[in-house]
């Protein structure tokens, strides 16, 4: 029998390559897929995968030379892994929400290191982080951030770099919004625990034969996990917001 011989236009082929380098390395960087928990070789299948889909409704890349393709590789992975930290910025206050807890709660002194992260935490901060992973994708959040990621094509063709200025721009405000939404987070057992502080320190006033010291770990330990629901009830509404965003702020900056 003769062999088959399948003819692929190079256009198309190159145009495919591009676009997936730009999805493997928004992938990499981008929660809820940049847990470690998530096998690389899923990354790039599903980043190749979506690459294809893509690819029919992008406009071909003209056949260049080797060293201009492979610098073409290079800017897309920059572009990539740039949109992909922006969305970082966005879901990382849910970690700094619990990190905040962990702090005013007394609970940053049995930190461990976290192996999903590659970071150290203490028990709110893994906490609140494996909620988040666990309703991006029980609530389909992550269909928000793929969706976002297909935009970006729309907003920035292939072979074009963004505006370093209006990205600069960007990465300040994702870090005053990571601060902002921590505390709304955070903010209700925040306010609790200060006012544990203060009314201890009176109490020290009254009377200093009392070790209030001693007596503050175990009572701020206790309003912590007595309160600690109720500041997870915000936490779905939250990353709902902030899914919506991650899907129409990223494509938005690099126009």
């Amino acid at each position: 029998m003769d062999p088959v011989a399948v003819t692929l236009p190079l256009a198309a082929v190159q145009t495919t390559l591009l676009a997936s380098v730009r999805m493997i390395a928004f992938l990499v960087v981008a929660p809820p897929f940049a847990q470690r928990g998530v096998p690389g070789s899923v990354k790039v299948a599903l980043g190749t995968g979506l690459a294809l889909a893509v690819a029919p409704r992008l406009p071909q890349v003209p056949s260049a030379s080797t060293a201009v393709f492979f610098g073409d590789l290079a800017l897309q992975a920059v572009v990539g892994a740039a949109t992909g930290f922006l969305v970082y910025l966005l879901f990382a206050a849910v970690q700094s929400a619990g990190a905040l807890v962990d702090l005013f709660g007394g609970f940053q002194i049995a930190a461990a290191f976290d192996p999903m992260s590659m970071t150290s935490g203490a028990q709110f901060s893994r906490l609140y982080q494996l909620l988040a992973v666990v309703l991006l994708f029980a609530s389909d959040g992550y269909q928000l951030v793929v969706a976002g990621l297909v935009r970006t094509f729309d907003a920035l063709p292939l072979g074009v770099m963004f505006s370093t200025a209006a990205y600069g721009q960007s990465l300040a405000d994702g870090l005053t919004d990571m601060f902002v939404a921590a505390l709304q987070i955070a903010g209700p057992l925040l306010v609790v625990l200060f006012l544990a502080d203060v009314g201890l320190g009176l109490l020290t006033r009254v009377s200093p034969a009392l070790n209030a010291f001693a007596l503050g770990f175990p009572l701020k330990i206790l309003l912590t996990l007595t309160l600690s629901g109720f500041a997870l009830l915000a936490l779905p509404d939250i990353l709902g917001t902030l899914a919506e965003d991650a899907a129409t702020t990223v494509p938005a900056v690099l126009r």
